[in-house]
This record gives structure tokens, C-alpha cells and sequence, in this order.
């Protein structure tokens, strides 16, 4: 990736065109956002309670195993066979519900996705916003790769962005 842009500034380089870059740290940017930090609690909030709701439902498993094990001497083999196989479908629907949950575009996914993307987009209009009063070409992002080995803090927008949405320092 950094061959990539270095390939490509060199291309601008050579052309005779004038290029202007800026970085910013979208991260330091998103936890300066008061919104940013009460969408993170609430998703945290809500992953703590989907986690203790699985749990719990693992500890009533393990109990009712616990139970079916302790039963089984007294149990005929047809009577063990049918709870062992209701034992066993509540395992898979247990299973698929933290799936449903947890996994790939679940429930938890959807609420960070609903709670995150908007405010990310509002960070990526700013820093446009910037970018183009500033009449930059390229703003890299510090927080994320490409990994920037330097840079000099007169490229440094975040700032600016900071400003733009109204955050500052004392807002902190």
C-alpha cells in the first residue's frame, strides 16, 4: 500500500503538478466526539447484556447435562435418548442464537453499524470539507495504514477538522 502512494506521488511529481497533502488522526478525532463516546457505551452496554444472556443460557444447559447425567442410571435407554436429544437441540439453538448475536452481520454488528456509521460519515464530510478549503489533494488518515514513518505536524489537520465539528479542547 505505501508503494502504491509513493507511486503515485512520484507520478504527480513528475507530471510538473503541484500536489497538496494533509494527514489527520480520525481516531483521536472520533474520541474527541461526545457522540462517538455515547454510541460506544451503548453498544458496550448492549454487548454486555447479549453476553450475559448467552452465559446464562450456557449455565442452564450445563445444569440441565449436570442433571440429565445424574438421572441417567434411572433413566431406560429410550427416555435417555429423548432428553439427550432435546439436550442437544437446545445446545444448537443456543449456539445459533449467539450467532445471531455475535457472529457476522448479527444483531451486535447491525446496532455498531446503525450507531457508528453516522457519525463517521459527519468526520468524513468534515475532513472533505477541510480538504477542499484547504485545496488539498490527498488527507491520509494517521490512525489507520498506510503507516506514515513521518510526518510533519504542518500537514496535520486534524485540527482543522476538530474545528469543524465544532469540538475542541475545552469541549473536553
Amino acid at each position: 500500500m505505501i508503494r502504491l502512494i509513493l507511486i503515485f506521488c512520484l507520478i504527480f511529481c513528475f507530471e510538473g503538478y503541484s500536489q497538496k497533502f494533509g494527514y489527520v488522526n480520525s481516531e483521536f478525532i472520533l474520541n474527541s466526539m461526545p457522540e462517538y463516546k455515547e454510541a460506544l457505551s451503548e453498544i458496550d452496554n448492549l454487548s454486555k447484556a447479549w453476553e450475559k444472556e448467552v452465559s446464562d443460557m450456557y449455565i442452564e444447559i450445563e445444569k440441565k447435562e449436570i442433571i440429565l447425567k445424574n438421572e441417567e442410571i434411572l433413566l431406560t435407554k429410550e427416555m435417555y435418548e429423548e432428553k439427550r436429544l432435546q439436550l442437544d437441540e437446545e445446545w444448537k439453538e443456543i449456539k445459533n442464537y449467539q450467532q445471531k448475536v455475535f457472529g457476522f452481520e448479527g444483531l451486535y454488528f447491525l446496532k455498531k453499524k446503525e450507531l457508528i456509521q453516522p457519525i463517521q460519515d459527519v468526520l468524513f464530510e468534515s475532513i472533505e470539507k477541510v480538504a477542499k478549503k484547504n485545496r488539498l489533494q490527498i488527507i491520509f488518515d494517521k490512525s489507520s495504514e498506510p503507516v506514515l514513518l513521518y510526518t510533519n505536524p504542518i500537514h496535520d489537520y486534524t485540527d482543522y477538522v476538530l474545528e469543524d465539528l465544532g469540538v475542541t479542547k475545552k469541549n473536553n
